[in-house]
Parts: structure tokens; sequence; C-alpha cells
């Protein structure tokens, strides 16, 4: 029964939707419509981290509509108060920089809903429609609904294949699908992927959500280069001499070993994550901030990007695994001693690739991008190197490093910093860089919203610009799938690289070759 005595009347609600203490219209300029959130896989890792979090937080900022309703499907049976009970241990223990407020969980629950279901029983469908009915006589959700797929992406397909033959890609009101991904396993599968949602949902419809760009900082990219006249005018060939992306991060694989075992860094990382944020780095200014005028520009970008012949691979990637050692006084396993993982696994946990983007602003500049686990920090972060001074009047800087440095951190901490060359105290004309900084905490003195919030209100008010187009998902692929068919001919001598290390030394040597060195964090 959905509107019991568990919940709230729909009589009562009525009367108290102007009176919540926690909507105000006025409050925020992007406030969520009236809908209903149906999330297939709401007993895993992803709904209790990071999804129903997110939904909480917007509760507490006021962003949702009185009737708001969220509905949790998977296999394991449970009540719908046994559902808000262990959603309220997951909103409290993962809540991220925010307070947990009972007055607002006691609201927010009440539009928390739980059935029972597979993805594979075509019967689940026809009892999610009789919920949504139920929910959306009960709540007035007009309709709205956002179908999340929190499942293996496996399972993709044939969830969409059953919310359509359940007739509820349509209604009253507008209806769109959430994937996480990866988005295929390869250019074939993305597009056979891509087929099957599009026989249920049109491609405007469709939400593939990439965390990376919801973070303040890759957002932030497009204010820094189109909302200031100073740096733009520099971002180009003529000014910049390299570009470096970092994701590294300190922990294993964290019991995924099987998962990680059939993806791999270039697939788990590279192809989605850090392409999209090498496109936000070099694409082209959009002629309006509108969600496909900014992914027109982002998906040329990315079918800008040179695609390699076989016999360039090797020269411009490098791939790595990492083995046993010993880290703050424990021992440290290898991948290939990770539960799950085959002895003689050749899965790269480490990928660094130099891409080329062939138009002219960005002709013959090298695009750096590595990404690994088991380095010695967990940080993401996009250093622009831009070219020396012509000619060195003062005799350069005292520790010959590269002066003139652009660095936008994307984790742990949000902010930017430019390094460029100042005199040092005293006599004579001897240089040393220096650096100005901003930090979002500081600066703003207000807390930035998490990716998930933001991407989760953008899919609620119908915005895409920050989801992942397909033929961005085509063009991606087509830049990594070379690397990946000359390394899975290739036998690899793993490990080549110790947990706790910046990755195996032939990353060095494909910077080394054109005179550039990895940036240590």
């Amino acid at each position: 029964m959905l509107c019991g005595a568990t919940v709230r009347p729909c009589d009562k609600l009525k009367n108290m939707a102007s009176a919540n203490p926690f909507q105000d219209p006025l409050r925020f300029e992007r406030r969520i419509p009236e809908c209903a959130v149906a999330i297939f896989g709401a007993n895993g890792d992803l709904t209790k981290r990071k999804l129903l979090p997110a939904l909480y937080r917007l509760a507490y900022e006021r962003r949702l509509s009185p009737g708001f309703a969220v509905v949790g499907i998977s296999r394991t049976p449970m009540s719908d108060d046994q559902f808000r009970a262990s959603m309220r241990e997951s909103v409290a223990k993962f809540l991220e920089d925010s307070p947990f407020d009972e007055e607002v969980w006691s609201g927010f629950a009440q539009g928390l809903y739980y059935m029972a279901g597979d993805i594979g029983d075509s019967g689940a469908f026809s009892n999610l429609a009789s919920h949504l009915n139920g929910i959306e006589e009960c709540r007035h959700t007009a309709g709205n609904v956002l179908f999340y797929l929190s499942t293996q992406p496996s399972q993709y397909a044939a969830a969409a294949k059953g919310i359509g033959a359940a007739g509820l890609a349509a209604g009253n009101g507008w209806r769109r699908i959430v994937i996480e991904k990866p988005f295929g396993h390869d250019l074939e599968s993305a597009r056979e992927l891509s087929g099957n949602l599009h026989e249920v949902f049109r491609e405007s419809d469709v939400y593939r959500i990439d965390h990376y760009l919801g973070k303040e900082t890759v957002q932030n990219i497009l204010a820094f280069r189109f909302g200031n006249g100073i740096f733009e005018p520099l971002w180009d060939r003529r000014y910049v001499n390299s570009v470096q992306i970092t994701a590294a991060e300190s922990i294993g694989v964290e019991g995924r070993g099987g998962y990680y075992q059939e993806a791999g860094a270039l697939r788990d990382m590279i192809q989605n994550h850090l392409l999209q944020i090498m496109a936000t780095i070099a694409m082209e200014p959009s002629a309006t901030f509108q969600p496909d005028a900014v992914r027109d520009e982002r998906a040329k970008l990315l079918r800008t990007v040179r695609v390699m012949k076989p016999d360039e691979v090797l020269a411009n990637s490098v791939s790595g695994q990492y083995g046993p050692a010993r880290i703050g006084g424990a021992d440290v396993p290898g991948f290939r001693q990770e539960k799950g993982v085959d002895g003689q696994s050749q899965t790269d946990t480490y990928a660094a690739a130099t891409f080329f983007v062939d138009n002219w602003r960005w002709a013959g500049v090298p695009f750096y991008i590595r990404t690994g686990k088991r380095l010695p920090k967990r940080v993401t972060e996009i250093a622009i190197q831009f070219n020396e001074a012509p000619h060195a009047v003062f005799g350069g800087n005292d520790d010959g490093s590269t002066p003139n440095l652009l660095i936008l951190r994307i984790q742990p901490e949000e902010g930017i910093s430019l390094r460029f060359l100042s005199k040092r105290p005293g006599a004579g004309m001897k240089l040393r860089p220096v650096s100005m900084d901003f930090n979002y905490g500081t600066s703003f003195g207000e807390r930035s919203p998490t990716a998930y919030e933001t991407l989760l209100l953008d899919a609620m008010i119908g915005d895409a610009t920050l989801y992942t187009r397909q033929d961005m998902v085509e063009a991606s692929w087509g830049a990594v799938e070379p690397i990946l068919n000359v390394w899975q001919n290739q036998k690899f001598d793993f490990p080549n690289y110790d947990a706790g290390t910046w990755g195996p030394k032939a990353a060095d040597e494909m910077l080394a070759r054109r005179g550039h060195t990895w940036r240590t964090p």
C-alpha cells in the first residue's frame, strides 16, 4: 500500500505542501519539478554511498518538490519501512560535509518506497507501473519519472526493454533514463548498447552519467576559460607547450578484482572520464551555454583526436600493473595477488597515453594522460604548461623548473594554481617560481555540492550539459580502441611498478622523448 499509515496520507500532503518548511521556491533558481526516481539496484553500494545521500542533500537544500518520490527496486525482499531504515543508515554514514537533520530526513523518507523485483522478470515492470501510478496519484509527481540503472552494465539492455514493454517509457510527463559507465566494452558494443536504448528512449532522454563532469573544478574550466578575457587568448598551440591530465589513486582494486580484471585502467578511466576532461579543456567556445551547444563542441573536439596507427601505439602509450610492496610498515599485495584476479593477469592497473588534437588550435601540442591504482597519493589534476619566454634576459630561474604552469585541481582539494617567476628578495636579479592559489573552500566559504548532487539535479530538470552523448562515446572509443587492440596482442612483463610509486619507467621515457617530464602533484 503506497499511501497507508506508514506514510503521509495524500490529503495531508496537499495541505502541507505550501507549509513544508523544507521547500522554499525563492531560495534556488534551479528547483526540481515534481517527479519520481526509480532506482534499479537500490540495495547496491552506489545507491547507498552516492545516490541517496545526494538526493537527501537536495532535500536539505530545499530543491525537491513536496511530492518528490523514490522507488527502490532490487531482488532483496524488503518492506518500505525496512528500505527507509536501511537508507537512513547509509545517508547518515556516507553524507559528505553535511549535517544529518532528523526533521529533514523525516520529510524526505516519507517519499521513499520499495519493491522487490528482478530485471529478468517481465512481471517486475508491470508491478513497477502499478507502483508509479499509485505514487503519481498520491504524491502528485505529474507523471515525470527518472529511471536510474544502478546495475551491472550487462543488464542495461534488458532493463530498457522491460521499461518499454511495460509502457513505462511514455506517460503524462517526461521519462528519462540514466546509465552509469562503462558505455560498452569497445566501439561495437557501445553502438549495440545505444541501439538497445534507442529502441525505447530517444537520445535526448538518455543520460549517460560521468561523475567527473559533475565536479566543481571541471565545470569551472568553462567559466575560467570563457568567462575571463585573460587566458583564452593564450589557450592554443602558440602559447601552450603541453597538457598533462593525471588521475591517481592510492588504493588498489578494493575487492573488485574480478570486475577490474575485465576492464583495466584504460577502459575504466581514460576512455570516459579523462577524455571528457580533455575535451572540456580543449573544446572551442560554444555560441551559447545551452546543453546541445556545449556538447556539440565537446563532441567536435573528440572527433579531432588523432587515431593512432598500430605502429604508433607502443611509442605513445604505456601499460602498467602494480606489484607487491611494503608501504607505511604494511605489506601491500600486487594486483595478481588480489582476490578474484588471475595470477598471470595482463590487465593494466596503470595506463598512460600521448594524444594529439588535429585542429588549428592544438596542432602539435601533446596531451599526456595517465591514471593508475596504488600510486603514492590520491589526486586528479590538469597541468597546462606554457611556453617559456623566448629569451632568458635574467639567466633563468634558480631551480630550473618550468615557470609558467596553470594547475587545475579536481580532487581531493578543488582549486586553481598559477605558477610564474618572481624576483627573489635581496641583491641581484635572481628568479624563483612562485604560485598564486585559488581554493574553493576558502574563497567562497561554502560547501561545494557533490558531483552526484549536481548531476541528479540536472537530469531531473532536463539539463544534459554535463552528460555524455552517444557521438562522444563513439569518438572516445575510436581514440582508445587502437591502443586496446595492440595491447591485447602484446605480452607485458608485469608487474612493472611497485605499489606506492608513480608507475612504470616507460611512462617517464614516453615524455622524455619529447623533452618533457611528469609533474609530481
